[in-house]
């Protein structure tokens, strides 16, 4: 994808000076410098834009006063990366400042890290803001644009806008110890009445928060961070932060920021394989349901599997990953001696019995067929009388009431074992793709193993080992993607989404078109890469689960039907890594009686997509929409994919509107365009 020409980033600063404090601007439309950003924000004697309590007191009082060093530790095109560190001459706590200055889009991000140089232990730190900085804001209204994360629920990732008044101030954090668990959704845009604002991404999987404030019509303030710390760090000790991103933009529509921020996610934050990001597949599960008491995949034989894959290369409907998820081990299958699927994590070995030659056979039937082959495994959770729970009972955390067992990344030892025998599986059993899910709320258990002093050590640890953890696997398989499930989307932010995807975003009633419609459209505003599974290959459905990834059994369907869904995906999905563009409004979005639409649009190649969804109690047969991102000159050349139409219209008159159409409810339509030459 070529580069983009990067929007304004406001460099100028609020006082009488050119260089006040902590402080920026969000009203100057000045060319952008992410480079001379940085500089000015971390220069020496001037309070840098995070702060953090110490042994009582607020970092702003003293660290202009503590030994200062500068470094640059790369330049490349696209980017410079910086470390800043500030050192306590008295204690010897050393915080370093990772800073990246991004040159190819109008972004700076970084990360601190606190480190004990000492031989004795800190005093108190407390309230690390990894962000903790006030923007100038022009006078007028102020919106601050989120979402939900997820909670199985139709209105998952629902957009939430809120105008933010002169001494308002809200508070974001997710319901529980998954970074994108219920309430809120790690990024989110703060959009000024000078028609500039600043997308803004907090890269913690676990509990984090953010504060916005405005004290008066012209400022506001932002800080972010780990929702709970109160440590002190034992000697030559070293814990880190969350990560801060912040993205500036200027324009008079606010999804530049939205649609900069995607294409920013693609460039710098998604797995990148041979030097560019990753396209995740189109993946088709074997067929689980079957009759009770079987769940999931408790009923699957290798012999079945093998079969299947046989069938579906034969009949010319080959997916690009066979997905194997919950149930392939061991203590799961027909007789359910020790329960179900979810009785048994923590037996990370087949199942002898259905499968007796180990996943081996199926991995190699995926492979001889010209596809991938995915696992699922959820390493974290441990039940009672478990393989891990017999073998390794010193690493895991437990909490009184409670059958589930947290496998302990935040210990070295364990995390290491961890990394080798999952290593050592994927390589024996032939698997290409590793899915991994969470299905349940660490933070208690991080609570339960805190000591009084080490408030927030055990979250730190964890998540610290949980990034090590995947980091290991993508070293060690360097053609390796990780399919990141926590419950659905439950462990989304910028730190997962560098190093996986969400291939099943949602635990949401699965098939369900109507949510699936909400949960795009809501979750697109940030992040490119994400899927679902549609329940079968008619165009409502089809097209309501329509994203970068597909999962889909779609066994039982007539032959042309899934022949023909195949093609449409594989044509279609290049343009999810587009630009993003809601053609109708939130507000209710979730009823059965609305339109939903949406655009995706790829300026470089000068042709885009429309998905529209009339459902079934709408009464409307006709909705009038205006496109974004065409150019007002050009010609297009718009094709209707159900009356199989043409017709041609300028970029200005796409921009000023069309009317779509669908005669039936509930009902779809699917518009190509593209610059007419």
């Amino acid at each position: 994808m070529k580069k983009i020409i990067c929007f304004a980033l406001c460099v100028c600063f609020l006082g009488g000076t050119a260089f006040a404090q902590g402080r920026a601007s969000l009203v100057t439309k000045s060319t952008p410098n992410p480079v001379k950003w940085v500089n000015q924000q971390f220069a020496k004697g001037k309070k840098p834009p995070f702060s953090f309590v110490y042994d009582g007191e607020t970092s702003d009082r003293f660290i202009s006063g503590w030994r200062y060093q500068s470094r640059t530790l790369s330049v490349t095109a696209e980017k410079e990366i910086y470390l800043f560190t500030y050192t306590d001459p008295r204690s010897g706590l050393t915080v370093k400042c990772e800073v990246t200055a991004f040159k190819d889009f109008p972004a700076v991000e970084w990360v601190l890290h606190f480190e004990n140089t000492s031989g004795n232990n800190t005093p108190l730190i407390e309230e690390a803001k990894a962000v903790n900085l006030s923007f100038a804001t022009a006078p007028g209204h102020l919106v601050l644009h989120h979402s939900r994360g997820s909670n199985a629920r139709r209105d998952d990732f629902e957009p939430q806008d809120r105008t933010v008044a002169a001494g308002e101030q809200i508070h974001l954090s997710p319901s529980a110890g998954r970074s994108s668990d219920g309430s809120a959704l790690p990024f989110f845009n703060i959009e000024t009445a000078g028609q500039a604002g600043v997308v803004v991404a907090v890269g913690w999987t676990g509990k984090w928060y953010a504060d916005l404030s405005r004290p008066d019509d012209r400022r506001l303030h932002l800080a972010a961070g780990m929702e709970r710390m109160q440590l002190s760090l034992y000697p030559n000790e070293t814990i880190r932060t969350p990560r801060i991103c912040l993205l500036f933009w200027n324009d008079a529509d606010r999804m530049t920021g939205h649609n900069q921020f995607r294409r920013f996610v693609l460039a710098h934050h998604s797995r990148q394989i041979n030097g560019r990001f990753a396209e995740y597949p189109f993946c088709t599960n074997f067929d689980h349901q079957n009759p009770a008491p079987c769940n999931e995949f408790e009923c699957l034989t290798s012999d079945w599997a093998v079969a299947a894959i046989k069938q579906k290369q034969y009949f010319d409907i080959l997916p690009e990953v066979f997905w194997l998820d919950a149930g392939w081990y061991s203590g799961c299958g027909w007789n359910k001696k020790n329960g179900g699927w979810g009785q048994n994590v923590g037996n990370w070995t087949p199942d002898r019995e259905r499968f007796p030659d180990g996943l081996r056979p199926i991995a190699d039937a995926a492979h001889q067929a010209g596809a991938k082959f995915m696992v699922w495994f959820e390493p974290e959770r441990v039940r009672p009388g478990t393989q891990f729970d017999r073998e390794h009972p010193e690493w895991l955390i437990r909490i009184p009431g409670e059958d589930n067992r947290l496998f302990d990344l935040g210990n070295p030892q364990a995390r290491l074992w961890l990394t080798n025998y999952i290593s050592d599986f994927l390589r024996r059993e032939g698997i290409d793709y590793y899915r991994q899910d969470f299905n349940f709320d660490p933070y208690p258990y991080w609570q339960a193993k805190d000591q009084p002093g080490r408030i927030g050590m055990a979250e730190i640890k964890h998540i610290e080992g949980l990034y090590a953890y995947w980091d290991s696997l993508l070293v060690r398989f360097p053609n390796l993607l990780i399919d990141n499930c926590a419950s659905g989307g439950r462990r989304l932010d910028l730190e997962t989404t560098s190093r996986s995807a969400p291939l099943w975003r949602t635990d949401y009633h699965y098939g369900e078109p109507n949510g699936y419609q909400c949960h795009t459209y809501g979750l697109n505003f940030y992040l490119p890469v994400h899927g679902t599974g549609p329940s079968s290959a008619d165009n409502y459905n089809f097209r309501s689960g329509l994203l970068a990834s597909m999962t889909t059994v779609l066994c039982c369907r007539p032959l042309a039907d899934i022949q023909k869904t195949i093609r449409d995906y594989k044509e279609l999905r290049p343009y999810f890594y587009g630009d993003y563009y809601p053609l109708t409004s939130s507000e209710n979005y979730t009823n059965d009686d609305i339109w939903l639409a949406y655009q995706l649009d790829r300026p470089e190649q000068g042709d885009g997509i429309v998905l529209a969804f009339r459902r079934k109690d709408n009464t409307q047969e006709s909705l009038h929409v205006r496109l974004s991102g065409v150019k007002d000159q050009q010609t297009y050349e718009l094709y209707d994919e159900d009356r199989q139409t043409r017709e041609t219209k300028t970029g200005r008159e796409l921009k000023a509107g069309i009317d779509l159409r669908i005669p039936d409810t509930p009902g779809s339509l699917l518009i190509r365009y593209k610059v007419s030459h």
